[in-house]
């Protein structure tokens, strides 16, 4: 009797021990590269999520627009979360890069902002007034666009996405335009009259964009939404499959909303 017990018992030991080797077995992990605010942010909110899914997700920060890509075309990671379409458009093609969308997988816009330390509004801009905006084909014509949409210059073609500073048809208070890389922006403040600067970069600078901003982008009508992104060889894994039905619940719409408070907009 006591022998049977013992090997009941044994048996049943080892048969825990093995579903419990299976089940670690089981969680995959997902490594996706993401900016500090608010994409690492959002991410770390759903990892005990994934985590029930059988997903373990590994966030890594860059605090660039350029090392995230690269990363996942060398397969150092599986997929990042910290762009838009033009910017990924504009970065394949310079870079001769194969990085794609992962389709349906908008999360949030990030409204685009001016910002100054000198003045309280646009108008107040003296003649000859530095203005920064970032320095990559995408945001500097998104900067553009904007500054025209405030009266302060004119572009060739207003809807022109990708317009540069050579599409600038006029220029009456004679703004120079400065470009520079757009995780400087926000230290490029005391040096200039204004500052062009992506949301996520002045969200890390402290900078409220509803607060702060002297202009913003209308988030409603943005072709500018955050996605995320792989390459073609893993675009359908289940892992990120399931990451992206876990940015696009209710709870993570409720996360974005009252964190941000407008600053940043769920797409979804």
């Amino acid at each position: 009797m006591t022998f049977s017990f013992q090997r009941a018992f044994s048996v049943m030991v080892l048969s825990v021990a093995g579903l419990g080797a299976m089940s670690a077995q089981a969680q995959e992990t997902l490594r996706v590269a993401a900016s500090p605010v608010p994409h690492a942010e959002i991410l770390e909110f759903i990892r005990p999520q994934l985590k029930a899914q059988g997903v373990d997700l590994e966030v890594k920060v860059f605090n660039d627009y350029v090392q995230p890509n690269l990363a996942v075309g060398d397969k150092q990671l599986d997929a990042n979360f910290f762009q838009n379409r033009p910017y990924l458009d504009s970065f394949n093609k310079d870079r001769k890069t194969d990085i794609v969308e992962v389709p349906n997988s908008d999360v949030h816009i990030e409204p685009f902002g001016a910002y100054s330390q000198k003045i309280r509004k646009a108008a107040d801009l003296r003649e000859g007034a530095v203005v920064a905006i970032p320095n990559d084909p995408s945001n500097s014509g998104r900067a553009l666009a904007l500054l025209a949409k405030q009266g302060l210059l004119k572009l060739k073609d207003p809807g022109n996405i990708k317009s540069t500073a050579r599409d600038i048809v006029s220029n009456p208070k004679k703004l120079v335009i400065r470009e520079i890389e757009s995780a400087q922006l926000p230290r490029a403040l005391p040096d200039v009259d204004l500052a062009l600067i992506n949301t996520n970069y002045a969200l890390e600078a402290k900078l409220d964009p509803g607060r702060d901003a002297l202009f913003i982008e209308d988030g409603r009508h943005s072709p500018y939404a955050n996605f995320i992104a792989a390459r073609k060889d893993n675009l359908q894994s289940p892992a990120i499959a399931k990451l992206v039905k876990t940015l696009h619940t209710p709870e993570v719409r409720k996360f974005i909303q009252d964190k941000y408070k407008g600053a940043v907009i769920p797409a979804f």
